[in-house]
């Protein structure tokens, strides 16, 4: 039988030759590029893109690296149709554009030395079997390192500038083992460690060029670290399971090669600051927090470390002095959320990235060489001419949930030009091991601000920033504890005086997904409509058909759906098997190369949500993944998505 995305391109030229030539010629409709299949869509009015237009344009930021011998940095930013790599050279300089590929830049970084090249990571399609290039600077020619087939992690140099290390899933699509390689020369890349497991990452190098250090990522509550000799492969644990999973997050060798530093949540509900020494693996904690350390970083001469708390999803920057272990705060940035620090080489500027409600990511540096430590502002990121001063700020609200637990989210209410109850999109995050924090909603500020409706981010059980007890309350068989959480959230919109809980559309992306289709078949009475981006739709087909080198990855947190009374509980559970209780209208939007949740997922839900008779549209991005990267396909969504919103949840059409 044809798939459903072939059948959608032949109903929607049907459909565009019946109606498109003359609303096309009045400049009426949108018409959508030939990357994009549509499937039970209307035409889409080009009065809202004249409207919500200007909310398409905004830009933001990626701090990726310093230069080596200037005091210029590399950042990822967009100005045509996806993100490429830029260099600044000074608070408020121009974005020189370096890079110029048909696909999105993932990372990139300078080599150490000079900065005469960048290691550029990139994929196709949104495929996310990301390949390693060398890309030079003089003449913009690149070269490809890596195979061209398999998923290959950033690369990580040597101190001395001359070697890179990085793990790769090229030997069997599923294990992502360590290679190490002189990008100068290609040919020297060779495989140091095999491993079991796709949760393989390098860290760093020892100051000698002599060890690597290696995580072992098992889940988001367990990880391990190991050292790996560079001459032989041999690889030691510094970190063994215990009683009690625990998990580490980055690491950096101190400038003596005698330990390391990492963040853990060892010994406690958060993670820390600890210190290992090499000789023995006797860790020290350094920090004491109540809220985690999400990020840190070390200056090169090791006296100084940056780090990063989360502290009820704001970021509080802190600066610790590694010989003293005093620590103070860095001077105060506005409520966000902090990351991509990274020391310039000289030790006199810290830069990071700062992401808040009335601004998109943009690069900050905290300069040491002035006195005061003030924090200068790099980048000025364009908002499409929209005027984001004045938008409301995000309020922290809390509920109680079905077993008396208090869960947590943050909501963005319209301006006061909007009075009466609003309307209300619930916009679920994924992971599911994410957090909905005090960010800059970009698109979404159209909804908020010109149509007046108010959006809440919930932080349900299972994700982080809440302690690792909290992470764990979804796993496997607890998966139903979160879709009860959203239920619970139904009930506080109703006691909230200012929100109609009679006009509540739910939303989200990956998992959020997910979730979003758990919610619409559970409580479709409680719903008007319902928009699943790239979402699973039965877990046990998601596990079976997801990318080798991440499954166990994801089995860890869903569980084995090989094991029969797991696979029971899935099927019973999933949104696939309960499409019958399903009476809203649903938009469905996913990529044909997604790697993670692969576009079947979406298709077998459009096909058994229609034998209900609701309203269900499909939109598939053929050369996208997990998400919309291309901004001309993105541009679409969003407008069908705006016309999905005006019908269903403000035009009251279901």
């Amino acid at each position: 039988m044809r798939s459903i995305h072939v059948r959608a391109s032949i109903r929607s030229l049907i459909a565009f030759l019946a109606f498109a030539p003359a609303l096309a010629a009045q400049g009426a409709v949108i018409v959508p590029n030939d990357n994009l299949a549509l499937d039970g869509l209307p035409p889409i009015p080009a009065a809202i893109a004249e409207a919500a237009a200007p909310y398409t344009e905004f830009r933001s930021v990626a701090l990726w690296d310093w230069h080596p011998k200037l005091h210029q940095m590399l950042i990822g930013t967009r100005f045509a149709d996806v993100v490429q790599a830029h260099a600044v050279a000074g608070a408020g300089g121009a974005r020189r554009q370096l890079t110029f590929f048909p696909d999105r830049v993932l990372a990139a970084s300078y080599e150490p030395r000079e900065g005469k090249y960048l290691i550029v990571s990139r994929d196709i399609g949104g495929s996310e079997f990301t390949q390693l290039y060398r890309f030079d600077l003089t003449s913009g020619t690149a070269t490809l390192l890596t195979d061209g087939k398999s998923q290959n992690s950033t690369a990580t140099w040597s101190r001395d500038g001359v070697l890179i290390a990085y793990a790769s899933s090229r030997r069997n699509g599923t294990d992502k083992d360590i290679y190490i390689m002189n990008p100068a020369d290609p040919r020297t890349d060779n495989m140091l460690l095999q491993v079991s497991g796709g949760g393989w990452e390098v860290l760093d190098w020892s100051p000698d060029g002599r060890s690597l250090l290696v995580l072992q990522g098992i889940s988001v509550n367990e990880s391990y670290l190991w050292l790996v000799n560079v001459a032989t492969g041999a690889k030691t644990p510094l970190t063994r399971r215990g009683a009690v999973l625990t998990a580490y997050s980055g690491g950096v060798f101190t400038p003596d090669g005698r330990g390391i530093y990492t963040a853990t949540d060892a010994g406690s509900e958060f993670s820390h600051l600890a210190y290992i020494d090499l000789k023995t693996t006797a860790q020290t904690a350094l920090t004491g927090e109540s809220w985690d350390v999400e990020e840190f970083a070390l200056s090169r001469d090791g006296r100084t470390m940056a780090y990063v708390t989360n502290e009820d999803g704001a970021s509080r920057l802190h600066l610790m002095n590694t010989k003293t272990r005093k620590v103070t705060a860095a001077p105060k940035t506005p409520v966000g959320v902090i990351g991509g620090l990274a020391w310039h080489p000289d030790g006199r500027a810290l830069g990071f990235t700062l992401n808040s409600a009335r601004a998109p990511s943009d690069a900050y540096v905290l300069d040491f060489s002035k006195r005061s430590g003030a924090i200068t502002r790099w980048t000025f990121s364009e908002t499409g001419g929209v005027d984001l001063s004045s938008m409301p700020e995000p309020q922290l609200v809390r509920w109680k949930s079905w077993d008396g637990r208090m869960i947590s989210g943050f909501l963005y209410m319209p301006p006061a030009k909007f009075t009466g109850k609003r309307p209300v999109i619930i916009n679920i995050h994924g992971g599911p091991e994410g957090q909905s924090r005090p960010t800059f909603i970009g698109r979404n500020n159209y909804f908020v601000n010109e149509l007046g409706i108010a959006m809440l981010f919930p932080n349900v059980r299972g994700s982080t920033g809440f302690g690792k007890q909290f992470v764990l309350l979804d796993n496997g068989t607890l998966r139903e504890g979160t879709y009860k959480d959203i239920n619970a959230l139904f009930d506080w919109i109703g006691a909230n005086g200012s929100l109609d809980a009679a006009k509540v559309l739910v939303t989200g992306g990956s998992y959020g997904g997910h979730m979003t289709l758990a919610v619409a078949t559970y409580y479709s009475d409680r719903i008007c409509c319902s928009v699943d981006v790239v979402g699973i739709s039965n877990l046990a087909t998601f596990l079976e058909h997801t990318e080798s080198y991440r499954r166990d990855l994801r089995r860890a947190e869903y569980g084995d759906e090989r094991d029969s009374a797991t696979r029971a509980f899935m099927e019973r559970t999933a949104p696939l098997n309960n499409a019958q209780k399903l009476t809203k209208p649903l938009f469905i939007v996913a990529g044909l190369n997604d790697p993670r949740v692969p576009y079947t997922e979406a298709e077998q839900m459009v096909a058994a949500a229609r034998k209900n008779g609701v309203p269900v549209w499909y939109l598939l991005g053929k050369n996208e993944g997990h998400g919309f990267a291309k901004k001309a396909n993105a541009d679409f969504q969003f407008y069908a998505t705006v016309e999905f919103v005006e019908q269903f949840l403000l035009g009251g059409k279901n």
